[in-house]
């Protein structure tokens, strides 16, 4: 098996504390299951900042663009919150994207069966939950020009943002989800605001322009409003839910938390070839750094996606999503999902995974 080249960004908070334990599976896959990895670890974020003055060091962008590969911890702190908008580690986030042109987020939220009592949720609500959001990533009103804080005439402040979509940028994000939804059960929602924003209007009618290349995939439309309340009501109704930058961030926040725990959720981010960076959702969460209680299983679980959408070792992915499995039948809880199980440490979660793969793989 060829060696893939894998950028290992641990960033800040419990970023580096949660990546530890991502590498530590890396090389019990490595050593285990034959998977030949090079591991190169770079800074980005605070961290980034710290070794060069800004949040995405050349360094780390030359190499990102040459790995087959991202993994990336978290980023961001309140020591970092003085600095201006274009020096915070979250500017390093969003360029890393841009710069390469990761457009396509994946935002899984899967309900495990040991972990239904950790949802906010009834049981019967969110039992078997499976869902897919895609979300567009490079566009939209997070990046839209101009965007800034004006004096008016009258002296008074005005922030003002753009949100704007090109007809390319609708489709290239259109046919990622048509395709994970061919993959899946042919059921992808798309969500907008079409009654109100022209933007909407062309997103909606760009959508179902596309949807002839799939006559396989059921396409419906819903409002962002009502999307946010049917997640509540009833989220199994969905399978891929495909939508903009903004309201996919708000959504695939909502999702997780009918998971029970921000921590058990990956992501993924895509460009047009299928190379990807790979995330927990969760964040830097800086009260919790250096305690060793962060949940680590979003991050182990973003290399099975990894594996899965980047380097097609589907069989490999599927050993993990089965060792966390089993290392939660074994009552094996970080603080975040705790239920009176054995409540373990960050390193002790990481331990009971590579234990549970080397089962596997004798």
């Amino acid at each position: 098996m060829s060696s893939r080249k894998i950028a290992i960004l641990p960033g800040d908070g419990i970023g580096p504390e949660i990546v530890a334990e991502a590498v530590k599976v890396l090389e019990c896959l490595q050593q285990d299951f034959g998977f030949g990895v090079e591991l190169e670890t770079a800074a980005v974020g605070g961290a980034g900042f710290e070794q060069s003055g800004k949040p995405l060091p050349d360094a780390t962008l030359d190499f990102c663009r040459d790995a087959d590969a991202i993994l990336l911890g978290a980023v961001g702190g309140p020591q970092y919150d003085s600095l201006e908008r274009d020096l915070r580690p979250e500017r390093g986030l969003l360029s890393l994207r841009a710069e390469l042109d990761l457009f396509s987020n994946l935002r899984p939220a899967m309900l495990y069966p040991q972990l239904a009592s950790a949802s906010s949720l009834k049981d019967e609500i969110v039992a078997g939950l499976d869902i897919m959001i895609v979300r567009e990533l490079t566009g939209g009103i997070y990046f839209g020009q101009p965007r800034g804080i004006r004096e008016l005439e009258n002296g008074e402040r005005q922030g003002f943002n753009t949100l704007v979509y090109a007809e390319h940028e609708i489709e290239r994000i259109a046919r990622s989800a048509f395709d994970i939804a061919m993959l899946r059960n042919k059921k992808l929602c798309s969500v907008d605001k079409a009654n109100v924003l022209e933007v909407s209007e062309l997103w909606r009618e760009v959508m179902m322009n596309v949807s002839v290349d799939y006559p396989d995939v059921e396409l419906s439309h819903m409002y962002v409003d009502n999307a946010s309340m049917q997640l509540v009501r009833a989220p199994k109704q969905f399978d891929v839910l495909v939508t903009t930058n903004m309201f996919g961030d708000i959504l695939s926040d909502t999702a997780a938390m009918l998971t029970g725990s921000i921590g058990m959720l990956p992501s993924a981010s895509l460009d047009i070839g299928g190379k990807g960076m790979y995330e927990p959702i969760h964040g830097s969460a800086p009260d919790i750094a250096g305690k060793s209680i962060a949940n680590p299983l979003a991050m182990i679980m973003s290399i099975g996606m990894m594996l899965r959408y980047s380097l097609e070792e589907a069989e490999i992915a599927s050993q993990i999503d089965l060792a966390v499995g089993n290392v939660l039948n074994q009552g094996f809880r970080t603080a975040d999902i705790a239920d009176g199980g054995n409540t373990v440490s960050t390193v002790e979660m990481g331990d009971a995974v590579i234990a549970a793969l080397k089962a596997l793989a004798n």
